[in-house]
């Protein structure tokens, strides 16, 4: 059985967002929170958050244990992104991206062999 937690439209950059997921894809929850907490970056915050609104569904919702929950499954997906204008000399004008990200967690319970 598996948990799920999603988040949609972050103005963060899916690349430097899946640097951080890479870190602590399979990992329990508890170590995961510990490596999210010492991570100076953006992304590791909101990742965070949306890891234990996962986990909190695993309790509440299906009657997981906490601590043999781990992250079975995330992944963060490009969400197309913004577009500004900047102007620019000479009646010109630059377009300014800023991308969106997607971030979606799984968890479940590790099975006792």
């Amino acid at each position: 059985m598996e948990a799920f937690a999603k988040l949609e439209h972050i103005r963060l950059s899916p690349f430097k967002t899946r640097l951080v997921a890479d870190l602590i894809r399979g990992k329990n929850v508890d170590q995961a929170v510990a490596i999210l907490d010492s991570l100076p970056n953006r992304p590791a915050v909101t990742i965070k958050k949306v890891m234990l609104s996962a986990a909190a569904n695993a309790e509440n919702n299906f009657k997981m244990n906490r601590d043999t929950l781990y992250v079975s499954k995330i992944l963060i997906d490009g969400q197309g992104g913004v577009k500004r204008v900047s102007p620019r000399g000479m009646g010109r004008a630059d377009i300014i991206r800023k991308p969106l990200s997607r971030i979606y967690i799984c968890v479940a319970e590790k099975e006792e062999a």
